[in-house]
């Protein structure tokens, strides 16, 4: 009996201690060092503010040679577009050699901002004496224009003139170089154009001062229609075919005017001699000498112009001649008078000084008796 109960014992003996041993193993998922349990509870904090990324810090940028070459380039090409060798010859020949060098050999980024910083300034001072000599060229060409008497006919002319000037100033003032260059250049076209016009105006007005039109009506008629053609081009903006029609206008004009002179020669030449037989009988070659013999210098010089042709030269040096015979003429007249009066004085004195003499020889007699 005692046999049978041992081994019995002895399983369930050994059921027990395997069963406890399963109940004091842990399983993977719940498993955790002993020490966490101690750690103490964390109070939850407010969510911090999320930060915009940064930029990364400004790098600087190095221009390549060949930028810097090109920025050179364009430097240089502001100056000699607008005269800068010019303005200052020996600055400007400096630095082409320094830049041929720079060329032949490389040359640090130093150097190569150095040489554009120098074509750079040239430029700075070149503009305003460059704006200033275009402003000296379009103003001539407005004096001229003005003094024909042409822009008193027609004022507009000259206002469009000057507001294409006006604007080219204002472009040159905001730094707007090329744009105020073409402008300029625009505007003392415009003056050239209406100054072409002035010319042909005032040949037309030589013509009927002088009465030529009879001499030639059909030219001068032909002149008329070529010179409203021009105008009408102007109007349109056709300036060269504008500029054109006023060149034939005066080519004819012109004729009209020589064969006006030539036609009109000997008249003046007839009158000049008129007015120097009438000095020479009034003895003005001997009481204004000088006045007759600068009048008869310009006579015999319209004499030669005759001789050779020069119709024009020979009629206004007649013309010239006759006033100036008629002025010694006058002269001779004051100096005349002038004369008779001093003879007319001189004998009031004689005659005060008998009348003063007779009185005295009065008084003598007198207290003598």
């Amino acid at each position: 009996m005692k046999k049978c109960i041992y081994p019995a014992l002895l399983l369930f003996l050994l059921f027990l201690l395997i069963s406890i041993s399963c109940k004091s193993t842990p399983t993977p998922d719940t498993a955790r060092p002993a020490q966490e349990t101690e750690r103490p509870v964390q109070t939850p904090q407010p969510p911090q503010p999320v930060q915009p990324p940064q930029p990364p810090p400004p790098q600087q940028v190095q221009e390549t040679p060949s930028e810097l070459l090109n920025r050179i380039e364009e430097a240089r090409r502001w100056g000699i577009d607008f005269e800068s060798p010019a303005y200052f010859p020996s600055e400007w020949e400096a630095i082409e050699a320094r830049y041929a060098a720079a060329r032949e050999t490389p040359q640090s980024a130093e150097e190569y901002n150095a040489i554009a910083d120098a074509y750079e300034d040239i430029f700075r001072k070149t503009i305003p004496l460059y704006a200033q000599a275009r402003e000296d060229e379009i103003m001539a060409v407005r004096r001229e224009l003005i003094s024909t008497g042409f822009t008193r006919h027609f004022p507009e002319y000259l206002r469009k003139a000057d507001d294409i000037a006006l604007s080219a100033n204002n472009l040159y003032e905001g730094g707007i170089y090329y744009r105020a260059r073409d402008t300029a250049a625009e505007a003392l076209s415009e003056y050239e154009t209406l100054l072409a016009g002035a010319k042909v105006f005032l040949v037309r007005q030589e013509i009927i001062e002088h009465g030529f039109v009879i001499h030639d009506p059909e030219n001068f008629n032909k002149a008329d229609e070529e010179g409203q053609t021009a105008l009408d081009e102007y109007d349109a903006g056709n300036k060269e075919a504008a500029m054109a029609k006023a060149q034939d206008a005066l080519i004819l004009y012109n004729i009209v005017l020589e064969t006006g002179w030539r036609m009109s020669v000997a008249e003046y030449r007839a009158a000049a001699i008129a007015e120097k037989e009438l000095a020479l009988e009034e003895k003005a070659n001997v009481a204004s000498r000088d006045l007759y013999q600068g009048a008869d210098s310009v006579f015999n010089q319209a004499e030669r112009h005759l001789t050779s042709r020069n119709y024009r030269n020979a009629a206004l040096s007649y013309i010239d001649s006759k006033e100036r015979f008629a002025a010694s003429r006058h002269d001779t007249e004051v100096r005349r008078l002038r004369a008779l009066d001093a003879i007319r004085l001189a004998e009031e004195k004689i005659e005060e000084s008998n009348e003063t003499a007779i009185g005295a020889e009065r008084i003598i007699e007198g207290g003598s008796r």
